[in-house]
């Protein structure tokens, strides 16, 4: 199993480039959404201005991501003076499995500042529950570390709007970075799952997530506190958000997903 930092450090700043997926990071029949997405994002972030810091990234999970051979494409929509988009896909089989648009944008001065979103209290992760180690996780669930202290376990029929608790890389020894951070966001199971009580397959459509701030450097075997709520689900679909703070409390990024569940 290939490291996640290292899978990215073989992305070069090409706008176009080939690129060998690994093994061992597998979400049912597809890759980790969380290392596709990270793949997207290192990929894009080399058409960033200088001093333009990512905003928020959006990607469209088009079709299962394989293992094996993938193209990497970037393309700069715009480059202004304060804000780059930039799109970038990732194709197999000369076919789009993943679309990705990145939002970078400079600091400017502004008479509006509303900063202070609360973390909600906790307990401490080393009172959680853990992720039980069953055969049935995920392959790339073994890479991180969970703490529920929200909600309940996945199919364990908790009814709670709210799931979550705290997440860590268990072996990442580089200061994290925003392609590692989107592999610990997207490592948290969709919030739907512990109202059900039975196995079901579940997937994500669509992420954005949105950074108010620069990342700060912090080592990945720290804990990061993560808390989604369902705003809608009916019909196989959900929608939802989800706040992450640091461990200063201090709000570092807003996840929102679209998200199927055969159930």
């Amino acid at each position: 199993m290939e490291a996640f930092d290292q899978v990215l450090q073989r992305i070069t700043p090409a706008a176009e480039q080939q690129l060998e997926l690994p093994e061992g990071w597998g979400q049912g029949r597809a890759l980790f959404g969380g290392l596709t997405a990270a793949i997207a994002w290192q990929h894009g972030q080399a058409g960033a201005a200088a001093g333009q810091q990512l905003r928020a990234m959006t990607v469209s999970f088009v079709a299962p991501v394989l293992a094996g051979q993938a193209t990497l494409q970037r393309r700069i929509l715009r480059q202004g003076k304060n804000v780059t988009q930039i799109a970038v896909d990732i194709l197999q089989e000369s076919e789009v499995v993943l679309a990705a648009l990145l939002t970078y944008g400079s600091a400017r001065t502004s008479q509006v500042s509303v900063t202070d979103t609360p973390e909600p209290r906790s307990v401490a992760p080393e009172a959680g529950t853990p992720f039980p180690p069953v055969k049935l996780l995920p392959e790339f669930a073994r890479a991180f570390e969970y703490s529920v202290t929200v909600g309940g376990l996945p199919f364990s029929g908790n009814k709670s709007r709210e799931f979550g608790g705290f997440m860590r890389f268990r072996d990442l020894a580089q200061p994290v970075s925003i392609g590692t951070f989107l592999g610990l966001v997207d490592a948290w199971p969709p919030a739907l799952l512990p109202h059900l009580t039975e196995l079901a397959p579940a997937s994500s459509l669509t992420w954005t997530i949105e950074f108010p701030c620069e990342l700060p450097q912090q080592l990945t075997n720290e804990w990061w506190h993560y808390v989604a709520t369902i705003d809608y689900a009916a019909e196989g679909y959900g929608h939802t958000h989800a706040h992450i703070w640091d461990k200063h409390g201090q709000l570092v990024a807003i996840s929102r997903q679209t998200v199927t569940v055969f159930a």
